[in-house]
């Protein structure tokens, strides 16, 4: 079987949420209605009056109580996509069907669990403030009191807070509901965030990963923080007209001219031009690869023939790309790929972001491109007239408009007011949809096209190829087998077969991936880290060396005591721990950038520490930063500690009505209330008189990646990543699926996440997860892990473009597997994650027995530990192993990182290759006789040991990493064969 690398991914499903919207139908029913352009009250409404039914998904209501409301909206857009493409009627390949979601900023759960946390401390300062507003000390307890009573009715505490409230929790919850195995992950690029999902599911369908993927996209105006952010930026404004413009061009050095010829003049209009209008939308495509499509006779939307994405590095606060020339060469690229020519191009959905500079800028690329066409040729529009600009959701809304007009044959009118653009001035190929009008079939034969346009404001930029699909033929056959390509296009194929997976079960399985010789190595050619105590890899892995763990009292600074520990049961309001692997991220930027030290400050912290471990990956390279078309994929919370933060504190100043209105200080006069809120203002801050620009930047989870793009002058496409605790390894599979697929020539992948703080360890604590004493894995009394924090960073390639560059191999990636349990949010499953491993090994050309060493996901909880070495001894036991499978966990060094543990284990991986030194674990008193690792047979060793190499065959490793959603990743290793010598 073989898969090509450029054929036609189909849209055979859809699901549209919108205010007043339900469906594709009722979707398609808004884009051609015709309402006043002045009308913008729909873009402006939420999505609260949409009702879910959490039971049909086997939600149990406690739980749904804890669960942020973009879960069950993106649960319900994932049943009605199913169901427009025919589920559960038409069956789909749920072994091999992937789950990928998209949101933006904090969700309302997390909000309000910050706030929940961070409360106490409000709660203290009242009743302090009380006191010295004269208050007696009765009074002042309990009007502390009835105000903590009050916000927890209000916050609603569980002990699930911590599942419902997390990104990757999402893709999970679709994954268990409709029974799907494939891979589950949450995605965030700003608004770019649904173009990277989309884009990342064409590459997984045609690399042969899945068979189909589930796209959903969401955003909503979650706090007031969010909308006030992009405000500060000047990006919003209280109309939505997409074309406006008040009369500002485009940067001068664009390397187009904007009097070439374009009809577009910048300067002859004066109209509104603000900005766009924060609108709210969940939407979900259901992609297939074409062949498959017909093959289960789908009813399909449209065709995807490309999907490129390009970044413009600007150093800098984040905004959208000034670049003509950029915008202009990503379209011609992307027609080259998918082999069509600009003239065939009928209708152009744009950006349409309303701010004026914007606008001009993405006219004259546009004018340029199909400046052979005639005047007047190339209809554009943006359903931002409709929706707003839905943000995460953009790329989502603006594909299912395109796709269902180019099904139903028709392009939608456009609503605008009467001083936008003239497109049909001097000559220009552009016009206004106006009206709406039937969509022509295409000249010469050629069938209706469409190109979308998709923009960032961290400087991402999105072009992507559709066409109809021929419906004439009843053959089976596709327009794609037999259709004319309108250019000579270059189309690598990777070529995949049926691979036989190990294992001794009643029925022969088998995973369709690249063949061992296909699947080129991703040589790891930098690595970087920073962990606990440990600032950079050298001290990492002589840390790891000394057998000492890097655990330690979490400092008072970061989780104070007196409010949030509570050594014992199980609270919703402490921890039981004080322990962690914390450490501080730094306060100044990287020698070499020109950073001010007020935007460095406004970072979130998980921004500067990476933007610091990049800094040492890049710094061994001297000034040769890497070249070529590149991507950056960090896992990370997609929610991070500064926006959750603040918003916290936003929420607890508009409490001061409420605690001058509390019962128990009745007794105050008007005056000592006065006395009473100042002096609360003076210990929690005063009211916030406003927001910078540079706000925006630090509460974005893709800015994480976005920052080093930007600084260090990468052309490559940032983004982050959520899968739980399986972050790390879901990036590095981002990557080097991006890397076999040719899309990218470098990639910068791994984890961070600050996961020492108060906020995250009590919710830890409520559902009982964390070690009353130390991360311990493997060890007999092992009760749970401890936080850490961390980041790691990896510079990959191509192995052959690493050895043509000279570049020094720390090692290479051989395999990647992923996988969903689809059964339990929390408890381990050995079918699940002996699925990721199998799916690694399906990849390369060696067997488990010929792996010398696992990293274990090892968190040290007695079900987890017993459950994954009960699927290690499935795939890794039996016949074949000559000596035992050294098994070793991080965690036990420096805790539990979440989102940067899977980066953590790969780099005390390929650190005790390069030291062919095996790594002892630390904090194992008494092996847990449980795990019964004579069936492996493995061992566990607590000292440093010599990497023997087996003669003829390099070192080889395993890495695994497990997520909170039953989120499985398996990652292969080896030593570089250079390394490999007669010694040893």
């Amino acid at each position: 079987m073989r898969f090509d690398s450029a054929e036609p991914v189909a849209i055979v499903g859809i699901a549209a949420l919108y205010p007043g919207v339900q469906g594709p139908e009722e979707y398609w029913q808004l884009l051609n209605a015709e309402f006043p352009a002045s009308t913008t009250s729909r873009a402006t409404r939420g999505l609260d009056d949409i009702e879910v039914d959490v039971a049909r998904f086997g939600i149990p209501p406690a739980q749904a109580r804890s669960m942020a409301r973009m879960q069950i909206l993106m649960l319900e857009a994932a049943r009605q996509c199913l169901a427009d493409a025919g589920h559960p009627g038409r069956a789909l390949p749920v072994e091999r069907t992937d789950v990928i979601t998209g949101t933006c900023f904090g969700l309302d759960r997390q909000h309000a669990n910050a706030l929940r946390v961070e409360a106490s401390r409000y709660v203290r300062e009242v009743e302090r403030a009380a006191l010295s507003a004269g208050a007696d000390s009765d009074s002042a307890r309990q009007a502390a009191e009835e105000l903590r009573l009050l916000l927890a009715r209000r916050l609603h505490g569980s002990p699930h807070d911590r599942v419902g409230e997390m990104a990757s929790t999402i893709p999970a919850r679709i994954a268990a509901a409709f029974k799907f195995h494939g891979r589950t992950l949450a995605m965030e690029s700003a608004d770019a965030t649904s173009y990277v999902g989309v884009a990342q599911a064409v590459l997984n369908l045609r690399g042969g990963l899945s068979d189909a993927v589930l796209v959903v996209a969401g955003q909503r105006r979650e706090s007031p923080l969010f909308a006030r952010a992009l405000d500060a930026k000047g990006l919003t404004s209280s109309t939505s007209h997409p074309f406006a413009t008040n009369g500002t061009g485009s940067d001068s050095g664009s390397g187009l001219d904007p009097d070439s010829g374009s009809g577009l003049d910048p300067d002859s209009n004066s109209g509104s031009g603000s900005g766009f209008v924060l609108g709210e939308g969940v939407g979900a495509l259901l992609l297939k690869r074409l062949s498959t499509a017909v093959e289960d006779g789908d009813r399909i939307y449209a065709t995807i023939l490309d999907c490129s994405l390009r970044h413009d590095p600007r150093p800098g606060p984040f905004a959208a790309s000034p670049s003509v020339g950029l915008r202009h060469s990503t379209a011609v690229g992307s027609l080259r790929t998918a082999a069509v020519r600009p003239e065939t191009i009928q209708y152009v959905e744009c950006v349409g972001s309303g701010v004026a500079h914007e606008v001009c800028v993405e006219l004259e690329a546009l004018a340029a491109l199909h400046e052979g066409a005639g005047a007047g040729s190339v209809t554009v529009g943006s359903v931002k007239d409709r929706l707003g600009h839905t943000f995460a959701n953009a790329g989502i809304a603006a594909l299912s408009k395109v796709a269902l007009a180019l099904h139903h044959g028709r392009i939608p009118p456009q609503l605008e007011p009467a001083d936008a653009v003239e497109f049909t001035r001097s000559g220009t190929p552009l016009r206004h949809a106006g009206a709406g009008l039937p969509w022509p079939p295409g000249e010469d034969g050629h069938p209706r096209r469409a190109t979308v346009h998709g923009t960032s404001l961290t400087g991402t930029l999105c072009h992507l190829v559709l066409e109809e699909h021929d419906r004439t033929d009843s053959h089976g056959r596709t327009g794609s087998h037999h259709r004319t390509p309108d250019v000579e296009a270059a189309r690598p194929t990777w070529p995949t077969q049926l691979t036989r997976l190990p294992g001794d079960g009643p029925t022969a399985r088998y995973a369709v991936g690249s063949t061992a010789s296909d699947a080129e190595p991703i040589a790891v050619v930098g690595l970087a880290g920073w962990f606990a105590d440990s600032p950079d890899a050298e001290s990492f892995w002589e840390a790891i060396r000394s057998g000492v763990s890097r655990i330690g009292p979490v400092p008072e600074s970061v989780l104070d005591r007196d409010l949030y520990h509570a050594p014992g049961a199980l609270s919703l309001t402490h921890s039981y721990t004080d322990q962690g692997g914390h450490t501080t991220p730094p306060t100044v930027p990287p020698s070499g950038l020109r950073i001010s030290p007020s935007r460095h400050a406004s970072m979130d912290g998980t921004q500067r520490l990476a933007l610091g471990v990049a800094a040492q990956l890049l710094a061994g390279r001297g000034t040769t930063v890497p070249h070529g078309r590149g991507l950056i994929a960090v896992g990370t919370n997609l929610g991070l500690s500064r926006e959750r933060r603040l918003n916290a504190e936003s929420s607890l100043q508009d409490l001061e009505d409420t605690v001058a209105r509390l019962d128990a200080l009745g007794g105050l006069s008007v005056l000592q209330r006065k006395s009473l809120l100042t002096s609360l203002r003076e210990h929690t801050g005063p009211p916030d008189e406003g927001v910078l620009p540079d706000l925006l930047d630090g509460c974005l989870a893709g800015g994480i990646a976005a920052l080093l793009a930007n600084e260090y002058g990468l052309d490559a496409v940032p983004l982050a990543v959520e899968a739980a605790c399986a972050s790390s390894l879901a990036a590095i599979d981002v990557a080097v699926g991006a890397l076999r697929a040719g899309t990218a020539d470098f990639a910068i992948a791994g984890g961070v996440e600050l996961a020492c703080n108060a906020r995250d360890m009590v919710l830890c604590s409520a559902l009982g997860l964390l070690s009353h004493s130390r991360n311990a894995p493997f060890d007999a009394g092992a009760d749970g892990f401890t936080p850490g924090d961390g980041c790691g960073l990896f510079l990959l390639k191509r192995y052959g473009d690493a050895l043509r560059d000279g570049d020094e191999i720390a090692g290479l990636v051989r395999g990647v597997g992923a996988s969903n349990d689809a059964k339990s949010l929390i408890a381990p499953d050995v079918a699940g994650q002996t699925r990721a491993m199998e799916r690694a090994f399906a990849q390369v050309d060696f067997d488990p027995s010929a792996v010398d060493y696992l990293e274990a996901h090892g968190t040290g909880t007695k079900v987890g530990d017993r459950v994954e070495i009960a699927a290690v001894a499935k795939v890794y036991g039996g016949a074949g192993r000559v000596r035992p499978l050294e098994i070793g966990s991080a965690k036990s060094f420096y805790g539990h990182t979440f989102a940067a543990a899977g980066s953590a284990g790969l780099l005390r991986t390929l650190l005790a290759m390069r030291a062919r030194t095996l790594p002892p674990n630390t904090n194992l008193h008494n092996l847990n006789p449980a795990l019964d690792l004579a069936t492996v047979p493995a061992a566990i060793s607590t000292g440093p040991s010599a990497w023997n190499r087996r003669p003829g065959r390099p070192r080889r490793a395993a890495v695994s990493s497990f997520g909170t959603g039953g989120i499985n990743y398996h990652v292969l290793v080896e030593e570089h064969a250079e390394h490999m010598d007669g010694s040893r």
